[in-house]
């Protein structure tokens, strides 16, 4: 596996002390959230059942002003439209999935994007490292918002077999943890502010 050069472990990271006065990604006022799904070992959204804290996840966003999109890349799920079917189980409008071609330019403008349980999909090796399997993959460019969460249960890589140098970036916090038990503890910890 490639590793990266940052010296701090995303799990150290989470545990970063905020300067004084520093709020949170989630304390802040979000103005944009983008959700990216993949399915993979990781109990993510199809395996946990996550869809319905997904949703109470939006409505709080939303009540506080900000905007949430969902992206969903075309190889996410067991089978083609597996994460729609499961975001329109708990009523979440389609009109919120956005495909990875119209929200990759709004990425850089987005104050937090969570990801959960995708691993290969929103890897930037695959646009910047030729030496990766991945190269030249389209992925989901969440790297390029302000902050970046994501959800799994470990750094297990994905599918290619290499280490996902989004793990390591300085702007993005690991929370791991089932999908489902990490998406309450953020909208506790959002409705607690």
């Amino acid at each position: 596996m490639k590793k990266s050069s940052n010296p701090l472990r995303p799990a150290d990271r989470l545990k970063v002390p905020r300067q004084q006065g520093e709020q949170s990604p989630a304390q802040r006022s979000c103005n944009f959230l983008e959700v990216s799904f993949g399915f993979d070992e990781e109990r993510a959204l199809a395996v946990s059942r996550a869809q319905n804290e997904t949703r109470d996840l939006m409505k709080a966003l939303e009540e506080r002003g900000g905007e949430v999109k969902f992206a969903i890349h075309s190889v996410a799920g067991r089978m083609p439209g597996h994460m729609n079917v499961l975001l329109a189980e708990a009523d979440i409008p389609y009109d919120k999935l956005v495909d990875m071609e119209v929200i990759n330019p709004e990425l850089p403008r987005t104050t937090v994007a969570v990801v959960l349980g995708a691993n290969d999909v929103v890897n930037p090796a695959a646009r910047t490292d030729k030496s990766s399997p991945l190269y030249g993959m389209p992925i989901i460019d969440v790297d390029r918002a302000e902050h970046v969460i994501v959800i799994k249960r470990s750094l297990a890589p994905g599918f290619a077999g290499v280490d996902n140098d989004l793990f390591y970036m300085p702007k993005t916090r690991m929370f791991f943890a089932d999908g489902k038990d990490a998406l309450t503890r953020i909208l506790q910890e959002l409705k607690s502010v």
